[in-house]
């Protein structure tokens, strides 16, 4: 059911009220007459005839009230370890899902800024299940200091961070995964000092934002974001404030709108009563922010080195900063976990298809166990799939092929065997390629299923692999489905596609088979796993099969496949994350 209106909220003290009016009087000027609105502005200390003055901007459709947050400040004043969160204003926005359990979703905007477009489109973009939508933050995007401070101090991606003074925030999610509580243990935790809240929202909300076109949060910062006469927010950060510098960008327009304001002689006041000593001073704030951001990301003990020392497995740690230096040194196709000591696999112990009657009764026992041990994984939230995209390329194969997927999780085959029983293939088969020791040495019962469950193991053998090449040609001339892992390597919780090999892509070629590209992207749920890293939420997207060019040799077919493939995985990772892709490697990573 439609909301009887759209919910505005604003945040500020009496001094910031004056800006604040111009902010609302061009939402006013600029919103659909088709709507109702109602303006919150939180605060604790205005005073009545301040209130009443800007109370006095209302008009037709349009609703303002003045609410008083310290009462509610006070009820969860225990649990606040801030002295001085009475004048923490930007901390409100915060409060306002629980504030207002009646609100399905609502809007937040800074003080400083201007709204040229239609309020009420941002109200009525579709959030789904993301916690709240925002707009990339400029400055870490454009200052390398800033993006380096919030990968290595707070452990989100430069790519990923939101500026916070722009939010349509979705309050059954916030209610639901219960944000102001999370806030509130960081905030007991650690204390972000250079850009606070912002820090803590990006923090709680990583991998549950809905990513809204810069437009709607253009910030005034080193140019645009976006062309000026597209802009549906101008946001003045930092020191660039119309009402301190005459030459402010973009500060015409502010302008247009502080005229129509009862501030505006007083507004225009302050901007000639500002001094040359105080913009010398918003200089040299600048210049410190760059260098506390620096210090931040330097520190022994900033946040993310903290959680990681005082929350997290030491081994999985570990593995994440191996994965690291892998990266930068470029050795992508080297594990970074060492699997068991192994033992070369003999051509007379293993028939790959040809089972005896007593290996195809262990086999039938093994996809029991294997069966439920999945379902208890799922059940028991260790192994979440949210989505599975493109399963209509996986249902519409009508011949054997060659399956990729991305490699980072000893339990990223079951997604693909989860997806290949939702294609609904009962006539074909589903089989892995793993390596030789998994098969020989794996120990108890991951050896077991290993062993068991339709794998089709590699070899050091020269005999044993040409047992191995047949048995694939088998499989894909009968229309079965084989999955291989062409990145060579896993890597825990990667989220980049790495570099192939072109092994996987021979085969499909020398069989004339497609290969049928599958990749799973992964965002942290809210369920807190025993290692003290969140369990991944999987999506997997199928992409449409890849076939052979006959026109080319096979070498060149074998590649052009791998390079379409590769090419395929990159978009996705590109649009799911919103982050071009790029390697620390020094003089980046090609390709394949």
């Amino acid at each position: 059911m439609k909301e009887p209106f759209i919910p505005v909220f604003y945040a500020c003290d009496e001094d910031f009220a004056k800006y604040t009016s111009v902010s609302i009087r061009s939402l006013m000027d600029n919103a659909s007459k088709d709507e109702r609105y109602v303006i919150h502005i939180l605060h604790t200390d205005i005073p009545e005839t301040t209130r009443q003055t800007v109370l006095g901007m209302a008009g037709e459709g349009f609703e303002i009230r003045f609410v008083d947050v310290s009462d509610y400040l006070s009820s969860i004043a225990e649990k606040l370890p801030l002295r001085d969160y009475y004048s923490k204003t930007t901390y409100f926005r915060l409060f306002i899902a629980e504030m207002y359990p009646e609100y399905k979703k609502a809007i937040y905007i800074d003080s400083d800024t201007v709204v040229q477009g239609d309020i009420s489109r941002l109200y009525a973009a579709d959030t789904g299940d993301a916690w709240l939508g925002a707009c990339h933050e400029q400055v870490m995007l454009r200052v390398d200091e800033f993006g380096n401070y919030v990968e290595k101090a707070i452990g989100v991606s430069r790519y990923n961070y939101f500026n916070a003074g722009v939010l349509l925030i979705n309050c059954v999610q916030f209610r639901e995964h219960g944000v102001l509580d999370k806030f509130i243990d960081y905030l007991n935790y650690y204390n972000f000092v250079v850009t606070q809240d912002e820090d803590y929202l990006n923090l709680i909300c990583k991998d549950h934002v809905r990513w809204i076109d810069c437009r709607w949060n253009a910030e005034v910062f080193e140019g645009l974001p976006c062309p000026e006469e597209e802009a549906e927010i101008f946001h003045y950060i930092m020191a660039n404030k119309p009402w301190h510098y005459e030459n402010c960008p973009c500060g015409e327009i502010f302008w247009e709108y502080a005229k129509r304001t009862p501030y505006h002689d007083e507004i225009r006041a302050v901007l000639d009563a500002y001094t040359d000593e105080e913009r010398e001073n918003d200089r040299r704030v600048g210049e410190h922010l760059v260098q506390l951001a620096v210090k931040e990301a330097e520190r022994e003990d900033n946040f993310l080195r903290r959680i990681n020392r005082d929350k997290r497995a030491a081994d999985r740690v570990e593995v994440l900063q191996r994965i690291e230096q892998y990266e930068r040194e470029g050795r992508f196709g080297e594990d970074v976990e060492d699997d068991p000591p192994g033992r070369v696999l003999m051509p007379d112990e293993i028939e790959y298809i040809r089972k005896s009657r007593a290996d195809k009764m262990k086999t039938t026992l093994a996809f029991k166990l294997a069966r439920k041990f999945v379902n208890d994984l799922i059940k028991d939230k260790k192994l979440i799939i949210k989505e599975i995209k493109g399963i209509e390329n996986f249902k519409s194969l009508d011949c054997g092929a060659v399956i990729t997927c991305n490699h980072f999780n000893a339990f990223d085959s079951f997604a693909i065997q989860l997806a290949y029983d939702a294609a609904e293939q009962p006539s074909r088969t589903f089989w892995r390629v793993i390596r030789e020791g998994n098969y020989t040495s794996f120990p108890g019962f991951y050896g077991m299923l290993m062993r068991s469950c339709n794998t089709l193991p590699l070899s050091s053998n020269f005999d044993t692999m040409k047992k191995f090449f047949a048995a694939l040609s088998e499989l894909l001339s009968g229309g079965h489905f084989v999955l291989f892992y062409p990145e060579q390597s896993m890597w825990w919780n990667y989220r980049k596609p790495k570099p192939l090999k072109r092994g996987a892509f021979a085969c499909a070629v020398n069989n004339s088979a497609p290969v049928l590209p599958c990749f799973i992207t992964m965002k942290d749920s809210d369920i807190l796993g025993e290692d003290g890293f969140f369990v991944q939420e999987y999506t997997i997207h199928i992409s449409p099969p890849i076939y052979p060019d006959k026109s080319l040799s096979k070498r060149k077919q074998a590649e052009d496949m791998m390079q379409r493939n590769y090419e395929l995985w990159k978009e996705i990772y590109e649009t799911e994350y919103q982050i071009p892709l790029y390697y620390t490697t020094a003089g980046e990573a090609e390709g394949c």
